[in-house]
């Protein structure tokens, strides 16, 4: 049996979203593994200003794509993005507030815990 994947606080790691339905494995969550190129480890909440900076590096999220079963993103939306792009995003100022409980401990091998708690979202 496979153990839980776990969060950045070494607890188990919680779904991110399923509306639309999110991560690498399409679970709803920010799971990662051998067959996550992108590290998509990162649970964003999703701003407009964000999906501009995305669609202008050339990865416009709001587009669907009714074959993947993917509706495009609004604001407000959660998903699992690439640590790699919400470093980029960090670096111009365009960092999407995260879920902490729900972003896969990976991303510590990328980014402090600190540094992600400046931009946590978290309720509890």
């Amino acid at each position: 049996m496979k153990a839980a994947s776990r969060n950045v606080f070494g607890e188990e790691l919680i779904p991110c979203g399923t509306s639309p339905m999110t991560g690498a494995y399409r679970n709803g969550c920010c799971d990662t593994g051998p067959f996550d190129a992108g590290t998509h480890t990162v649970c964003a909440i999703v701003t407009e200003a964000f999906l501009q900076f995305s669609k202008g590096r050339g990865n416009d999220l709001t587009k669907a794509y009714p074959q993947y079963n993917f509706p495009g993103l609004v604001d407000g939306d959660r998903w699992c993005l690439c640590v790699s792009r919400w470093l980029e995003a960090y670096r111009a100022g365009m960092a999407p507030p995260i879920l902490l409980k729900a972003t896969h401990q990976k991303t510590l091998e990328y980014v402090s815990l600190d540094r992600l708690k400046e931009f946590a979202h978290d309720h509890d």
